[in-house]
């Protein structure tokens, strides 16, 4: 037994009637917990699968799936995790090529195709359902083969966050998760003297399925602190945490900062934090503005991306105590061992200080050799690291590259509009031309696109101007809630093909 699965067997040792796991209002005890876990590993038990035969887990963030959880990390088995978030298709295909052995998920997702590609399979499938757990009728028995690709050591294959197109497995090692991903939540958010003696309870509105998932429920399982589980996030659920808890800090991913801003949170409901801290994303300066204006507390950034094993850069309240604003932007220093440089696009040579390139990582929990990056960013001479978007987003107009984030930053300067994402629209004659699609502040009356255009004008130059531009309620987002650019994409493709379409 590895020696997560040896962290996994010691929580679930716990007999307890206090509570563990919070979900829609009801906190449900260790006991229950144990309980479920227990069934289930009988359950994978009696498949007859080969101990080394991979599971696949169509996780939603319930109170079921997070005992689940930790009841098939016990096994060590090796776990492959499918988003949810898709289509019976998607999922049906997610199976094929994952070559699962066992199959465990929420009855909802298991539509008859679904069922049919678990079949296939020779999969056995078992249903988590309110602390319960059962065998599918016909499949509680697994015949599958063994993948050929199936690696020696067991590990957690989570995904990506979907920014710039489906995601995508990146494995996990069992020992990796064991060694790093099992101390304090509060690790780098806190100031040195200021962790609390109770831990209060760890909230998790992310996917079970991505690194960030990971991050929140983990610890938190492993060392027995209590969790409040959120099937995505709301500003009203985040809200009633820290008026509940009163947390000397908390944070989101960045697009849910400019969501707190718009509902208005009272400024007295979250008094309580003295940081709050972002990352997974860009945060537009004028967003982190407008949110340290209002409530007069500190944003702290971070970066980092699943291959790196989760953040590997941080704005922390030390640095902070040390700098103040005089950093404002940056997204810290790297901590843990990590180490970041910045290369020429072209020739990989390291530049010097205050010279924009392409990022490069080394994260020692993943491995010793330097990551490439599609990051833009610059070093400054006291190693702190500021973004510049992203290399791979940039749109060709005609031989002309434009970067999106050029002409998002000032949108944001309007003042009717709340978000906006440009993208690259598929032209003719051009390859590439802009698309904009924005987001109106509640309350404020929607600009018409000249004045949108006339607006920007002061800003970019002409060839940045959006050939296509479109209002949404809400912009397409990951189960991470970041910004999904491949779906902003389809909104503007599939309009043009139905305007052409209706003119032919």
């Amino acid at each position: 037994m590895n020696k997560l699965s040896q962290m996994a067997a010691a929580s679930l040792a716990r007999q307890s009637d206090a509570p563990a796991l919070e979900f829609e209002g009801h906190w449900y005890t260790w006991n229950e917990v144990v309980a479920l876990a227990d069934k289930l590993t009988a359950l994978v038990d009696a498949t007859g699968a080969d101990p080394r035969g991979p599971v696949v887990f169509i996780a939603r963030s319930q109170a079921a799936a997070i005992a689940a959880f930790l009841s098939l990390i016990r096994t060590g088995r090796t776990i492959r995790m499918v988003y949810p978030f898709q289509s019976p298709a998607g999922i049906a295909r997610d199976i094929a090529n994952l070559q699962p052995s066992i199959v465990v998920s929420a009855a909802r997702d298991l539509n008859e195709e679904v069922l049919a590609g678990i079949r296939e399979q020779g999969a056995a499938a078992l249903i988590i359902s309110e602390m319960d757990a059962v065998a599918v009728p016909g499949l509680e028995r697994s015949t599958a083969s063994i993948p050929d690709d199936l690696p020696v050591e067991p590990q957690i294959e989570i995904l990506t966050s979907g920014t710039t197109g489906k995601p995508k497995p990146f494995a996990v090692k069992h020992d990796m998760l064991g060694t790093f991903f099992t101390g304090a939540t509060t690790a780098g958010v806190f100031g040195k003297d200021d962790k609390p003696a109770e831990p209060l309870p760890a909230l998790l509105y992310y996917p079970l399925g991505n690194i960030s998932g990971l991050f929140s429920i983990l610890p938190a399982l492993l060392n027995g602190w209590k969790l409040i589980v959120q099937d995505r996030f709301t500003v009203k659920g985040w809200r009633d945490y820290i008026v509940r808890y009163q947390p000397p800090a908390s944070g989101t991913p960045a697009a849910a900062v400019q969501m707190i801003l718009d509902a208005d949170v009272p400024k007295e409901d979250i008094a309580s934090l003295q940081f709050f801290s972002t990352g997974a994303a860009p945060l537009d300066p004028r967003v982190q503005h407008a949110f340290e204006d209002r409530y007069g507390i500190p944003v702290l950034l971070s970066y980092g991306a699943t291959e790196f094993g989760g953040p590997v850069c941080a704005m922390t309240p030390d640095l902070y105590a040390d700098f103040g604003k005089a950093k404002f932007g940056s997204v810290g220093k790297p901590f843990g061992g990590a180490q970041i440089r910045v290369v020429d696009p072209e020739t990989r040579a390291v530049l010097a200080a205050g010279q924009e390139g392409l990022l490069q990582v080394i994260s020692p929990k993943m491995a010793p050799d330097w990551i490439h990056t599609s990051d833009l960013g610059v070093l400054d001479e006291d190693g702190f690291l500021f973004l510049r978007g992203r290399s791979d987003g940039a749109i060709m107009r005609g031989g002309f590259k434009i970067l999106p984030e050029t002409i998002q930053e000032a949108l944001l300067g309007h003042p009717a509009v709340s978000a906006a994402s440009v993208v690259g629209v598929p032209d003719r004659r051009l390859g590439q031309v802009p698309g904009a699609a924005i987001q109106i502040k509640p309350g404020a009356q929607a600009p018409d696109f000249a004045e949108l255009e006339a607006f920007l004008r002061q800003h970019v130059l002409a060839t940045y101007i959006p050939v296509y531009w479109m209002v949404v309620d809400d912009l397409p987002k990951t189960v991470s809630l970041k910004v999904d650019r491949p779906a902003v994409i389809k909104l503007f493709t599939d309009t043009i093909a139905a305007d052409q379409a209706a003119t032919a």
